[in-house]
């Protein structure tokens, strides 16, 4: 435990973020002494002083039966001799409850596999928190130890024989061995620490709420209650059950299994002071009944009862005025228990009497949780559904689309009217030459056979990205061509916005011989990867394959090769080593007697020193010893290469360096690599003034379970923001977190616990800036919701008559869901290019377009959401059938199975749908791959446009084909397409 604090102490110093570490370890440790420290002091001393009021044993069964008559005034002397005779006479005529063994036995057994099963419910989520990485940090509240969960958890541990052994087994050895209940005190106390301290992500923002200025419905209240008030008082509530449930019992059966009870076959009933105990852990737990009841109230707003998520009309109408009655009556009982142990009065002529109440109580319980409701379900609302659950649907409706920000869409009518013509092609220009031609898993196929130079180089991804680049190096051709270029162009002094592939050339240690993976090999020498490749996604070069404007390694000091002296101007390389990246773990000490592998150059190798900001100094023998033993590596202390000066980097995994510093932050699964100057002015302290150019953009976003109506799905969320973005340097390791979204309560409450965290958006370098991209994966979240929730109109939804999906699409040779894809081009009835995330859609059970939702990239508009809804009586081809179109044409799919011969294969790449003006193009590439050693190739492309279909070699030529039919070059295969009909 020390070594690991010490160690991280360290970390989060290097990193900067210290403050964050100390109040999240302060936090973490105080709410595991304060749960701990309180459970262990209630429940240990509770069964001391049961241990002490307990009747003593051995007790002899003529004694018990004398004393069940009521003549052994010596009896009551023995039992408790502390008291007065008096007083004895008094207490012991009093006692309660006496057992026979036929109901004894039920009774102690019904309580031993309680405590069984709160064992296996609390552990469980111990454990799970025990073993969890730093990622699942930002937990949700587990289950509530409720009726329902029990009588569940109690269903699945019997359908597992070996559980149901197990509980068993803990249940008889309670019987067995009663002093079983202070061992179990003790690990209840250590895993409730250890859960509560757990969700620190809930606790501190309850101290720091942002109001939403958004109320919902039912209660009133502003939404920050529930996201930031109600999962704290969950966690109590988590807590305090346990505590005084398992108080409760286990002094219950220390009672009901003193003076031999089991053996003798008989309880002789609770005594006085027993009673006074029993009334007082009852009360307890009463009160945390009424706090469940009160809780559960609130919790109707994320019932899935009705036909939409939230608090439906049975909700309202029954659900909740129960809960409110059982709690009141809860709260009632509680009052009374405590009156009862406080003053106390030995005969007290009502005592039936509140067993039966009790026995009522029980009741109301069954009929208000379960049979009432139930009822007004099936009574009521589901003969007249629509008209009971309209107002409900309503609502769902409103706070999902908040939650999702689906309120910001701006939807328009887009009616394609196909009129393109040549001079609309010239007139956008830069979307035709920013078509994709390249897909990812391809260009990562070839690189992977042309840019690893090493075995122990690795292509882990390839993003898309845009560059502003010089005019004068770029090719004005979209595939392949069939001579080489001509190099004699005129340069001009202007710039483009190029749409390109960028790749990270990282260190794979796993591809390293076996015999050269030593421990040297691994921690000293191969430290870091090396560059990256950029290729435009339209062209190619000679033979298919992709050109690059970045690529290789060049052996001097221009570290890269570059197309062109204008690209290695518009795209900085300097030197590229990359210490921290996408699939980069091990740990490694830099500034070492051993040089580190810098790339290679030829039969030889260059070596280097790191020089950057990222690592810590173990120098010294006392550090060395700390992360020998943190890092379990003990080879740490005995090595003699280590210098005074020498690092050790660890967490260089940028995935896992974000989530150490802010677990409670959603990541999304894509971060890219952009090659930019961030200070290029030399005045940003948070940036390096060296020749390291190299950083990793990550959009974080904060999420919430806890809003009210929102639509969970399946991933488990209700509310997202995409209020973050991460960069970090590829070489120094460096971490800046930017708000993205101020207008985000969640993250305005954070900014609040941690100001030295985040920054504002404006704080980042505009080089940095001109690259961020609206996310893939909130587009994704967003664009899943959108399908139902576009339908504003309660009957609408309720039929759902217009419910939407997204399209299959064929890739290589299989169909599988159309990916969100980004494209450079001007929507409709927006007069310039952008960069734009865009996703089409189809009706549910049909294949025709529908609509697609488009999101901004660029400046001042990023961020904003365009939906572009289809006119419904018109037909609009969509993926699938324009798929379907291209392999039931004769001629093209004949091409395509000689292509599949024996030895290799044909690719139909990602089909795009892109808006041109006021119409649609649809384009596919293709490519050709070997089954073994694939170096893809991209062979033609398709077009689509109306009611025509063109495969040619190059882009051009396909859409020359589409547009000059009277030029169509030879290898051109052109098919007309009869119109079809419409969809009823």
């Amino acid at each position: 435990m020390i070594s690991r604090v010490g160690a991280e102490i360290f970390w989060f110093q290097e990193v900067g973020y210290l403050q964050v570490f100390l109040l999240r370890v302060v936090t973490r440790g105080a709410l595991w002494i304060v749960v701990a420290g309180t459970t262990v002091v209630y429940l240990l001393g509770n069964l001391a002083l049961a241990q002490q009021l307990k009747y003593p044993k051995p007790l002899k069964i003529e004694q018990v039966e004398r004393e069940q008559a009521g003549f052994s005034r010596e009896l009551k002397n023995f039992l408790s001799p502390k008291y007065s005779k008096r007083d004895d006479i008094r207490n012991y005529s009093q006692r309660f409850l006496s057992l026979k063994l036929r109901w004894l036995l039920p009774l102690v057994l019904v309580l031993s596999l309680l405590v069984g099963l709160m064992l296996f419910h609390y552990g469980e989520i111990a454990l799970f928190y025990w073993h969890s990485p730093v990622s699942k940090a930002n937990l949700p509240v587990p289950d509530l130890f409720r009726p329902e969960i029990i009588w569940q958890f109690f269903k699945e541990i019997v359908s597992q024989i070996w559980y149901l052994g197990l509980l068993v087994g803990i249940a008889i050895a309670i019987l067995i061995y009663p002093q079983l209940l202070l061992a179990i005190a003790v690990l209840f106390s250590v895993g409730l620490g250890l859960i509560l301290s757990q969700h620190w992500t809930k606790v501190l923002p309850y101290f720091y709420p942002t109001t939403f200025n958004n109320s919902e419905p039912l209660f009133g209240q502003d939404i920050n209650f529930y996201v930031f008030s109600l999962p704290a008082w969950e966690l109590l509530e988590l807590w305090l059950m346990g505590l005084f449930l398992y108080g409760f019992v286990a002094v219950s059966l220390t009672y009901l299994l003193s003076a031999d009870s089991l053996s003798q076959g008989i309880f002789p009933g609770f005594s006085t002071q027993q009673q006074r105990h029993l009334s007082g852990l009852g009360g307890c737990l009463m009160l945390v009944v009424a706090l469940s009841y009160w809780l559960s109230r609130y919790e109707l707003v994320y019932s899935s009862r009705g036909v939409s998520y939230g608090a439906s009309y049975t909700d309202v109408t029954a659900q909740l005025p129960a809960y409110t009655v059982l709690c009141v009556l809860a709260v009632a009982i509680a009052f009374y228990l405590f009156w009862r142990t406080l003053f106390w009065r030995p005969k007290f002529q009502y005592r039936q009497s509140v067993i039966y109440g009790l026995g009522v109580y029980l009741a109301l319980v069954v009929m208000g949780g379960f049979i009432l409701p139930n009822a007004v379900q099936y009574l009521i609302v589901e003969p007249n559904e629509l008209q009971r659950e309209r107002a409900y649907i309503q609502r769902t409706i409103a706070l999902t689309r908040q939650a999702f920000d689906l309120e910001a869409i701006d939807a328009r009518i887009f009616n394609p009217q196909g009129t393109l013509t040549e001079a609309d092609l010239q007139k956008n220009e830069l979307t035709i030459r920013n078509i994709r031609l390249w897909d990812e898993r391809p260009l990562l196929e070839t690189n992977r056979q042309l840019q690893q130079i090493r075995p122990y180089y690795r292509f882990p991804d390839a993003d898309v990205d845009r560059y502003t680049l010089e005019t004068d190096v770029v090719e004005r051709r979209s595939a392949a061509p069939q001579k080489p270029p001509v190099s004699e162009q005129e340069p001009t002094n202007t710039t483009e916005r190029r749409q390109v592939l960028i790749a990270a050339r990282e260190l794979d240690y796993s591809a390293v011989p076996q015999q050269a993976q030593t421990w040297v090999n691994r921690h000293l020498i191969y430290t870091h990867g090396y560059g990256f490749t950029v290729s435009p996604v339209n062209t190619v070069g000679p033979g298919g394959l992709p050109e690059y404007f970045v690529k290789d390694i060049s052996g001097n000091s221009s570290a890269l090769t570059t197309s062109s002296e204008a690209i290695r101007k518009s795209i900085p390389i300097g030197q590229p080593r990359i210490y921290y990246g996408e699939i980069t773990n091990a740990y490694v000490m830099t500034g070492t007697r051993a040089k580190e592998l810098d790339y290679p150059s030829g039969s030889d190798n260059i070596y280097n020193t790191y020089d950057g900001r990222g690592g810590i100094k173990i120098g010294s023998l006392w550090r060395r010893w700390l992360f020998a033993m943190y890092l379990k590596d003990w080879q740490m202390v005995l090595t003699r290469d280590f210098l005074p000066d020498t690092k050790v980097l660890f967490w260089r995994n940028v995935k896992q360096r974000i989530q150490a510093i802010a677990p409670f932050l959603k990541f999304d699964s894509d971060l890219y690599l952009v090659a930019a100057n961030a200070n290029l002015d030399k005045t940003n302290p948070d940036f390096s003034t060296n020749n390291n150019y190299l950083y990793w953009m990550i959009d974080a976003y904060t999420t919430s379970d806890r809003y009210p109506y929102s639509d969970t799905g399946s991933e488990g969320i209700n509310y997202i923001r995409n209020s973050v973005k991460v960069v970090v340097d590829a070489y120094h390791g460096t971490v800046n977190f930017y708000i993205a979204d101020s207008s985000d309560p969640i993250i305005a409450t954070w900014s609040a616990i941690f100001p030295k965290l985040f920054k504002p958006l404006s704080a980042m370098p505009i080089s940095l800036r001109s690259h961020i991209r609206y996310p893939v994966d909130f587009f994704k979240i967003q664009s899943e919701r959108l399908m139902t929730y576009h339908m504003t109109d309660p009957q609408v939804f309720y039929n759902r008559e217009d419910q939407w999906q997204i399209p299959n699409e064929i890739y290589g040779s299989e169909a599988r869901p159309v990916e969100p894809y980004y494209l450079i081009t001007s929507l409709p009835t927006v007069p310039f290019e952008e960069f734009i995330l865009l996703l089409p859609y189809t009706p549910k059970q049909r294949t025709n377009l529908i609509a697609w939702l488009a999101a901004r990239s660029d400046s001042v508009n990023y961020g904003k959401l365009l939906l572009y809804i289809f006119p419904k009586q018109r037909l609009i081809y969509g993926p699938e059938q324009i798929e379907a179109l291209i392999n039931q044409d004769p001629v093209i799919s004949q091409q395509i199975s000689l292509w599949n011969r024996q030895g290799s294969r044909a690719i139909q790449g990602n089909l795009l749908v892109i808006p041109i003006e006021q119409s649609l193009l649809y384009v596919e590439p293709i490519y050709l791959e070997a089954s073994q050693n694939s170096l893809p190739t991209l062979v033609r492309v398709v077009v689509a446009y109306k009611n025509r279909i063109v495969m040619a070699q190059t882009l051009e030529q396909a859409l020359q084909a589409i547009f000059k039919p009277e030029v169509t070059p030879a290898p051109a295969i052109i098919r007309p397409v009869e119109q079809a009909v419409p969809p009823e």
